[in-house]
């Protein structure tokens, strides 16, 4: 079987979700052919897809022009989609040649509509997943305005030309597509490690696959607790720890800490869940996705708002006691990469039984 997966490098979250259901097919069928196609880097790739596969090097998506983790560049963004679809059937018709010269046997794309459109140009099965679909974002976005009711119907007949579109528990309601199929939660779990802290609680500090910076530096000290971050911030800050200095995988790392603060997103949220790790997290910046999320990350971990002022000036220390002081929850169910395996199956009669 020779299965093309098409990964959005718009942050970390989209290869968080399709790197547990690549994993899982690869168990059932020992001769897979895995293709995948991702602007991020292929180590990056490697730490979760533990399946062999060939990497093509290309983002076939931007999401969204960021700014930082938390806000959107509208007018880059506006402009970037103008620009993509600017001659959408040129550009579907040669991503349909491109799959055709491939010749896979499922298309499975998180989530960009291009791939969708192509492979169904090219009559190959495609399925998506995700717990969001640009469509639905760039209407949000961009709805009101006169140019884009052309780019928003390219986008929505791409998805919905998908054989199914697998929306993951948390994940957007997706009204607009009648071929959604909702599946359970999708996150890895990892193993716990003594970080040698010698008693001190650790806080990593992660806000997601998008360059983000935090003034750690200027923090006031919190007795008893170390902030684990990126070691490309040079964090001066007596009690900042690089947490690449511990050569753990990011599940084991955010397995082995004792509260993370980020932003709303999906990888993060659910992996946390998974892991039983407390959550502080600051609201994105108009981001539709996010109360989904949130909802969700109330019913199943312990977790608690923080204002983006307390981030700027690091008083989280009453909040981190609250956080701490909340009553464990029980850990979600993990039923999603199964879900998301038997739809792939249904689409390939010659998969094995699921």
């Amino acid at each position: 079987m020779h299965l093309f997966a098409d990964i959005s490098s718009h942050g970390f979250g989209h290869l968080a979700i399709t790197a547990p259901v690549l994993n899982a097919v690869a168990e059932i069928v020992p001769d897979l052919r895995l293709t995948v196609r991702c602007g991020l880097p292929a180590a990056k790739l490697r730490q979760r897809i533990r399946a062999p596969f060939e990497h093509i090097a290309a983002a076939s998506d931007f999401g969204y022009v960021m700014i930082d983790a938390t806000h959107i560049d509208l007018a880059a963004s506006a402009a970037a989609y103008r620009h993509a679809h600017a001659d959408w059937p040129a550009r579907v018709a040669a991503e349909a040649a491109f799959l055709a010269a491939l010749a896979p046997d499922l298309v499975l794309s998180n989530v960009s509509c291009l791939p969708l459109a192509g492979a169904a140009r090219a009559g190959i099965p495609a399925l998506a997943l995700c717990s969001l679909n640009w469509a639905d974002l760039f209407a949000h976005f961009f709805g009101h305005h006169d140019w884009a009711a052309t780019i928003h119907a390219e986008m929505l007949a791409a998805y919905r030309s998908a054989r199914e579109f697998l929306r993951v528990t948390p994940g957007m309601p997706m009204t607009a597509l009648d071929n959604r199929h909702a599946i359970g939660p999708i996150a890895a779990t990892g193993r716990r490690h003594d970080l040698g802290l010698n008693g001190d609680k650790a806080v990593l500090i992660a806000m997601g696959g998008i360059a983000h910076q935090l003034p750690v530096e200027r923090w006031p000290r919190v007795p008893g607790v170390r902030w684990l971050v990126a070691a490309d911030w040079r964090c001066t800050h007596p009690d900042a720890i690089a947490y690449e200095s511990f050569a753990l995988n990011f599940t084991d790392l955010l397995c082995s800490v004792d509260a993370i603060v980020t932003k709303p997103g999906y990888g993060t949220f659910t992996e946390a869940a998974a892991n039983g790790t407390p959550v502080l997290y600051q609201r994105r910046d108009d981001w539709p996705e996010q109360e989904c999320l949130i909802e969700w990350l109330q019913r199943n971990a312990q977790c608690l708002e923080i204002p983006a002022d307390c981030l700027h000036s690091g008083t989280l220390a009453e909040s981190l006691a609250a956080l701490w002081g909340q009553t464990a929850m029980q850990r979600p169910s993990l039923t999603g990469a199964g879900d998301a395996v038997t739809a792939l199956c249904r689409h390939l009669p010659a998969a094995p039984r699921c």
